[in-house]
């Protein structure tokens, strides 16, 4: 029987109800600042050249997206080959994400094709409400109003009378004029009769989506189409063997065996460290829902074609669900969809804005832009938007009522979750992929370097347990340890030295109030004879975790406290942290043991200084905090560090294990939603000064 979860409806906090204040212009909320939420876009004709690009990168995007439905590989190669000048240009990285065609069944149409690959839009098509039309498998037909040859010869078998058919331009919402909604009458071998129950001006690239016919469960028959085409096997082995792909997002992803068969391929064509997006856009995905999230590296929400299939008074909730489990399973979840009507407008409905805010409430990891900057007007304006919504929204999340809840819930959903990981790494190691973990290659302060990992992973959760609740592995009762040591020293920042980046995602699924800069620290891999660096791909791959600045540090053999100082003076000269900051660090030792350790910006904003344990109780107690008059606090022993303050071992993960957050969680300045190569100029910081953030001055 599957474990259930509880789904938390309340997730935000208001300190002041006064909307005066609500509607007042906060300096902590502006452009400048630091954008948790992630924002991926599609590059096509709104958004390919690089100097849009280069300005999408700077107003919050870190994703880009390249559509393989559309246009030819040639000029997918040109629009990344403008992403790498972009990011050079700016100085940011963004991660690349390949969408491949799937199992999508299109309507034939001649399309012409410019010198550059870039496909022309066929003339548009008026349909008329009440007219009929067929669809054909026929492909030698020509289109027009009333014949539709399809791409797929199988569609008319799994069609019956009274089924309906949606037609319409790719990338739209369904509820704009070039969305054709029909009532399928009779079928044959070849051929399907239906009626237009709407009217519709039918224009660009047209698919047809057969939406289902019960109202509960899964009655449709479903196609055969194969999980990539031929054309997305070539594409993504030509893309990747060129350029650095970072994720693969999987078009009518059904379940878990879909995201193993494109695990498999991925290897085959080299490219094993390209993460794997499942896109739920069918109701099939819904019925082994957690399977397919433990499987896959992230989830996107593909609401156009969902909400074709799923009763509209179920889709809020059912999103919500989604959203929760991809949170307590600890995987990056995005939302499509959130403002089309910024394909023509600069500004986004009510409804829109508050669907983006009601998203990041509930805990999504960022969105998924496509007409919007794929095709759209104003594709800029868009990315602006979405961040500066999805940040007033961050100031109001109630971080405190989340970290309860994953502390209620996430125990039993996460032990389910370590032990298939560790089936899924067992599948990747003998397949030739990287035997690297979090756990492992970590070097002299949690840097690079071999070493075989303390605990292995199919060891790390420990089941039974008072209660018979299951506890948490070690490395989450680590993750969730920084979390609530942040909160209590009011830290501004939390650094968190990694390979994978999977210590850095068990932090950010807590959700703390403030940024966690993912410092990767690159490492070397050898695949036979040969050796290859590795970590560029584990810092873009962050840019889909909410709350994470992924920072790619020079490879050195030992990531010590030298490189800890140069990524404070890094956030100071960024303005992310200011003289006197505290800041939470977690990395690893050379023995093998994880450790947090507390640190402060020292008064020039130089470096770091040192905080001595009896310091420690005092910068607690100056926060409010109830601490005992002795200098042993509620975790266990400290000890005193050469530099800062580390917590020793974790207590023993289990249900007595009960962190607590306090209310008093702030949101923090910083620069934009940026992530940045680790290389600062010569000379002392300057010393800055920020108000509104921390109480500090």
């Amino acid at each position: 029987m599957a474990t259930a979860h509880t789904t938390k409806a309340k997730t935000h906090f208001f300190e002041n109800n006064d909307l005066r204040q609500v509607l007042h212009a906060d300096a902590t909320h502006g452009d400048g600042s630091f954008t948790k939420t992630k924002v991926a876009f599609t590059i096509g004709s709104g958004s390919r050249s690089v100097e849009t690009l280069c300005k999408l990168l700077e107003a919050g995007g870190t994703c880009g997206r390249i559509d393989l439905t559309w246009n030819s590989l040639a000029y997918h190669r040109q629009s990344l080959a403008n992403l790498q000048e972009a990011m050079k240009k700016t100085r940011r990285l963004c991660a690349v994400m390949l969408d491949c065609l799937g199992r999508e069944i299109m309507v034939n149409r001649d399309v012409a094709q410019d010198n550059d690959g870039t496909h022309r839009e066929p003339d548009a098509t008026t349909i008329v409400a009440g007219s009929t039309v067929v669809l054909t498998t026929d492909t030698s037909q020509a289109f027009s109003a009333s014949l539709f040859p399809i791409s797929y010869p199988g569609l008319p078998a799994m069609v019956e009378p009274g089924d309906n058919l949606f037609v319409g331009r790719y990338l739209v919402s369904g509820a704009d004029a070039s969305s054709l909604y029909m009532r399928v009458e009779a079928a044959d071998e070849t051929s399907i009769t239906c009626t237009a129950l709407s009217g519709a001006v039918l224009s660009g690239l047209l698919t047809v989506f057969h939406t289902e016919r019960s109202s509960e469960g899964l009655a449709n028959k479903q196609n055969d189409l194969p999980l990539l085409t031929a054309y997305d096997r070539e594409a993504v082995a030509s893309l990747a063997a060129d350029f650095d792909v970072d994720f693969l997002s999987l078009s009518y992803c059904r379940d878990a065996e879909d995201v193993e068969s494109a695990r498999a391929f991925l290897s085959s064509v080299g490219s094993g460290h390209t993460k794997v997006l499942a896109k739920c856009e069918t109701r099939q995905s819904l019925f082994a829902f957690k399977q397919l999230v433990r499987a896959a590296d992230g989830i996107i929400i593909s609401r156009g074609n969902l909400g074709l299939d799923v009763p509209p008074e179920k889709m809020a909730m059912i999103q919500k669900s989604m959203i929760s489990t991809c949170v307590v399973l600890n995987k990056p979840v995005l939302i499509t969809r959130v403002v089309d009507t910024m394909i023509d407008t600069p500004r986004p409905t009510r409804a829109e804005a508050t669907d983006i805010a009601n998203a990041v409430l509930d805990g999504a990891d960022g969105f998924l832009l496509g007409a919007e900057t794929y095709r759209g007007k104003y594709a800029l304006e868009t990315v602006r938007t979405v961040c500066a919504i999805a940040r007033e929204a961050e100031a109001a999340f109630d971080h405190a009522a989340h970290f309860d809840h994953l502390v209620d819930e996430g125990g039993r959903l996460a032990a389910e979750g370590e032990a298939h990981a560790s089936r899924v790494d067992m599948m990747r190691n003998l397949s030739g992929a990287s035997l690297a973990s979090e756990a492992a290659g970590w070097g002299a302060g949690g840097g690079g370097g071999g070493g075989a990992p303390s605990v292995p992973r199919s060891q790390s959760v420990l089941s039974g347990g008072s209660g018979g609740a299951a506890r948490l592995s070690k490395l989450e009762a680590i993750a969730s340890s920084a979390v609530r040591a942040a909160d209590k020293v009011r830290a501004a920042m939390i650094i968190v030295v990694t390979q994978t980046g999977r210590a850095a995602g068990l932090v950010a699924k807590y959700r703390p109030a403030m940024p966690i800069m993912t410092l990767v620290v690159p490492y070397l891999k050898r695949e036979g004879l040969r050796w290859r660096l590795e970590g560029r791909s584990s810092a873009r791959q962050a840019l889909l975790t909410s709350g994470l600045m992924p920072v790619l540090a020079a490879p050195t053999p030992s990531a010590g406290e030298s490189l800890l100082e140069e990524a404070v003076v890094l956030a100071v000269r960024q303005g992310m942290l200011a003289p006197e900051d505290h800041v939470v660090t977690v990395s690893r030792t050379g023995v093998g043991e994880y450790m947090i350790k507390i640190v402060s910006v020292n008064e020039f904003g130089s470096g770091i200084k040192h905080i001595r344990p009896k310091s420690l109780l005092t910068i607690l107690r100056g926060q409010g905090q109830n601490v005992p008059d002795e200098e042993e606090g509620e975790e266990g022993e400290q000890r005193e560090s050469g530099e800062g303050v580390a917590i020793g071992a974790a207590p023993a993960p289990g249900p007595q294990y009960r962190p607590e957050l306090s209310r008093g969680s702030s949101i923090l300045l910083g620069t934009g939603n940026e992530s940045l190569v680790l290389h600062t100029p010569a000379g002392p910081a300057p010393s800055r000064t920020r108000s509104g953030a921390n109480g500090h001055a």
